[in-house]
Parts: structure tokens; sequence; C-alpha cells
């Protein structure tokens, strides 16, 4: 059960064509409501499930405590001041203390977290948060570069303009030859 409420939805969606100045019965519209929220299903998934859970599932212990990092995790996600998407690439790194994880668990985790009504700053320092509660690591980085489609359509009308976000944790954050080295490995070598 997904939890959302695709009747709802639907009407909703009718009620704001109608708003528009629309017909909702006309060939076109008259399907839009139902694959609304068929498509809010879909993107916003993320806010019934726990994406941390993902990242419990460990490949055991290990003493591994070098930098581990996915980069260019691609992502989707939609504004929750405007319920217009943004999307972008996230960049995860962490050290681990002993706990590895997948690394398809990262890609997953910032995929939990951005499938749901979001703000770029709070989806970055989420993705952090979660891996430094889970894994107990010595540091994270996370560094999140997206589009606003509502910056690139509307108001400013800035198509292109990136936002970079990042949060840092632990040693990542403490020790600057580390975080160097974290950020050598992210933008360095593109």
């Amino acid at each position: 059960m997904s939890g959302i409420d695709k009747g709802r939805i639907e009407k909703a969606v009718r009620e704001i064509i109608e708003a528009l100045g629309e017909d909702a019965t006309r060939e076109g519209l008259i399907e839009t409501p139902a694959r609304v929220a068929r498509f809010y299903e879909e993107v916003f998934e993320g806010l019934h499930s726990e994406p941390g859970d993902v990242v419990d599932a460990f490949f055991g212990e290990e003493h591994y405590q070098e930098i581990v990092m996915v980069r260019e995790i691609p992502f989707y996600s939609m504004c929750e001041h405007h319920f217009v998407p943004f999307h972008g690439q996230a960049h995860v790194a962490y050290m681990p203390s002993g706990r590895v994880t997948g690394l398809s668990k990262l890609a997953r985790l910032v995929e939990g977290f951005a499938r749901r009504p979001q703000m770029q700053e709070r989806l970055t320092a989420q993705v952090a948060n979660c891996l430094t509660e889970r894994l107990d690591p010595l540091g994270v980085l996370v560094v999140v570069e997206a589009e606003h489609l509502c910056m690139s359509m509307r108001g400013v009308k800035k198509a292109g303009a990136r936002t970079v976000t990042s949060a840092v944790r632990g040693v990542m954050e403490t020790n600057p030859a580390t975080r160097a080295e974290a950020m050598s490995l992210l933008f360095g070598t593109r």
C-alpha cells in the first residue's frame, strides 16, 4: 500500500484544470487527473518508506578506513515550494569505521530521500545524517548539484543554473587533509 490517496489527487487535479479555465472533460485532459495521480504515487514514494533501511544491509565488518565514494548519482525530486521538479546528481562519500554497505545502497538512499516534497539543502543533510547514524563512519561527505525548474521555467527564468549544496560530517569536516582528498576525488578527476 502506497499511503497515497489517488482519488483525492485526481479530484484536486480536475479542480485545478477547471480553475485554469480549461474543460477537464475534453479529450486531451480527460485522463490527466489519473495520470497525475499515478505520477505523484511514483515520485513521492519516499514519503511512505524509511530510506535509511537500505544502508542497514551491511556487507560485514571490514578493516577498510579509506574513502568510499559514489559520484554522479542521478536523481529527480519535487520542490516543496512550487511542486515543480528539480534534478541533478548527488555525490556520496564515507570513510568506514568497520561497517561497509553496498555501493548501490548509497544510490538507493539518495533516491529514497529525493522521492518526497523536498528542498535541496534538506536532501543533502538527510543523506549525510542517515549515513552517519546508520553506519557510524569516521566521516561523510555529500555534495548535491541540481537544476531547479522553479528557477528555470518561472521567476528569474535562468535555465541551466545549478545549485550546489554540501554536508560534511566527522573527519571529513574536522580534518583538512581528509576533506581535501575527498574533494580531489570528487572534482579533480572529471
